[in-house]
């Protein structure tokens, strides 16, 4: 046995049950070992965006790591953009790289680089030094590391960057899978702080995130809420809320700076559960980066490293709240939409149409306006741009479907951010996935507008204005995606829009429908 099929049934045993690949000819050798290891599903991505990007829905929807096989430093360059929004998403990854025999790096050859330097950006692990002997244990560590979580925003991504020799070399073989890693449990004094802060009568909210958006840590924090009288809070773009009737109805915060601080006027305490305290998406001249109403006192309860759904259910229990009714979202009626398209009719068409137990994967700011509408419509689990990195709904779509094929998955999609990884429509034809990809098609980036006129600039001139404009030629994306393998149809009024998103669910493989509008952010 090489080192390459150790490895690959190494990382099998350990629970890897995808392999998102876009290999080249350092990877030949790991490339049969995937071929002799069928019980990993192996999957190309025409583009490494969509592997990283992928791999990062299956990470958000199942909890555990996929791995991607990428072609030395071009190959994960081209998947960092990717990686970011899954370092920010806390998603569990395994990255194995190919890299040149460690005697042929020395010459320079012209695909050689220094790949630990792009991999230590967004990895939580790296190791480049793997032998033939080692690679079955190193890849055993990889996915421990990626199963462990870490403190602030290191994420929890591994890189493996073997070189060719180790892959080919003789191996004593596979090796056990590692012991699985438990999160830290806070301290009791934590626990009787909060809860008499709690208790004191001011105005608080509990801003959950990462580990306190899973769906047992919501039901904590709705009893312990249902008691106390304390708001819930997610953050922007959490990674994963499953919301919609019946489940726990938690607040969203918006996007802009001064609409956070809206929403949280007259907030005396906030309790971090999970995550850290909000902050301004970018910095604008005389606006606060940290976004706290004025007097308002900061609290944690829990570090993103933290079990924060055994710290709300111990709060809970202290609170006297076990038997607490939670404020859930109930179902609405939601009537169709008539008329032209406009963000705010797409917004209803979707919210009216909803299959149950959507995943929805968002990429644009009417995908993520769309989210507080579908909460009283069916329950769905949503998938949102963690690290700002546009590119990352198709292929998120992607693995979310690759790992949860019985249920719809809809892509709400800028046309501006879809054109990255327009890539993620191929392997979506070739494994038939279940994917509704809204394309929301302005022919503009318009959320630079936006900016532009946030910076008090009163006119976009010629240049600026072909800068933000992705129009001239436009976007042909029905065409596009029938050229990639995925059938697709247009929509120019909000009934078609109905029509058209009725169909998609009806029918099984992947659907593109092209909304055409004057649309706002």
């Amino acid at each position: 046995m090489n080192g390459a099929k150790a490895l690959i049934e190494t990382l099998a045993d350990s629970g890897i049950e995808f392999c998102i690949a876009n290999p080249g000819t350092s990877e030949m050798h790991l490339v049969q070992a995937l071929d002799s290891v069928p019980r990993m599903k192996s999957v190309l991505a025409l583009f490494e965006g969509v592997c990283t990007g992928a791999a990062d829905g299956i990470g958000r929807m199942t909890g555990k790591p996929a791995a991607t096989l990428l072609h030395l430093g071009p190959g994960l360059a081209n998947g960092i953009a990717n990686l970011h929004n899954a370092r920010r998403a806390n998603s569990p990854m395994v990255n194995i790289v190919g890299n040149h025999p460690h005697y042929h790096i020395g010459f320079d050859a012209p695909l050689t680089s220094d790949i630990e330097t792009l991999a230590r950006n967004y990895s939580c692990w790296v190791k480049s030094c793997s032998t033939s002997d080692s690679l079955a244990q190193d890849g055993a560590d990889a996915v421990s590391a990626s199963l462990r979580s870490h403190g602030g925003s290191l994420g929890r991504i591994s890189t493996l960057i073997p070189g060719a020799d180790a892959a080919w070399g003789e191996s004593p073989g596979p090796v056990k899978p590692n012991p699985l890693p438990a999160r830290a449990t806070v301290d009791e004094q934590a626990i009787v702080d909060i809860a008499e802060l709690l208790g004191n009568g001011q105005s608080t909210a509990m801003l959950l995130e990462h580990h306190a958006t899973t769906p047992a840590a919501l039901e904590a924090a709705g009893r312990i809420a249902a008691k106390t009288g304390c708001r819930l809070l997610n953050g922007t773009f959490p990674a994963r809320v499953d919301g919609g009737p019946g489940r726990v109805a938690v607040e969203r915060l918006p996007y802009f700076p001064e609409q956070v601080l809206a929403e949280t006027a007259g907030t005396r305490q906030l309790v971090l559960v999970g995550g850290a305290a909000p902050a301004s998406f970018f910095a604008y001249q005389n606006v606060p980066g940290r976004l706290l109403p004025d007097g308002c006192a900061v609290s944690r309860l829990t570090a993103v490293e933290e079990d924060s759904v055994d710290a709300l259910e111990r709060l809970a229990e202290r609170l006297g709240a076990e038997k607490e009714a939670a404020k859930r979202f109930e179902r609405l009626e939601i009537p169709l939409p008539e008329g032209p398209l406009s963000t705010r009719n797409i917004i209803q068409a979707i919210a009216a149409t909803m299959p149950e137990e959507a995943i929805v994967c968002t990429d644009s700011g009417g995908g993520n306006a769309a989210y507080p509408f579908c909460q009283n419509t069916a329950p769905n689990s949503w998938l949102s741009l963690t690290g700002g990195a546009i590119g990352q709904g198709g292929p998120v779509a992607t693995g979310a479907a690759l790992a949860c094929p019985d249920r719809p998955v809809l892509a709400l999609l800028g046309d501006g951010g879809a054109a990255y990884t327009n890539q993620s429509f191929w392997t979506q034809a070739r494994e038939g996935l279940n994917v509704t990809s809204l394309i929301f098609a302005n022919r503009t980036y318009n959320i630079l507008n936006v900016e532009y006129t946030r910076l008090g600039i009163a006119e976009t001139g010629e240049i600026a204005a072909s800068l933000f404009d992705i129009g001239n030629p436009d976007i042909d994306w029905v065409a596009m995606a029938a050229s990639f393998g995925v059938p697709g149809a247009t929509a120019d009024t909000a009934e078609e829009l109905v029509t058209l998103l009725e169909r998609s669910y009806r029918e099984p493989g992947p659907f593109l429908i092209q909304a055409n509008g004057e649309m706002q952010r």
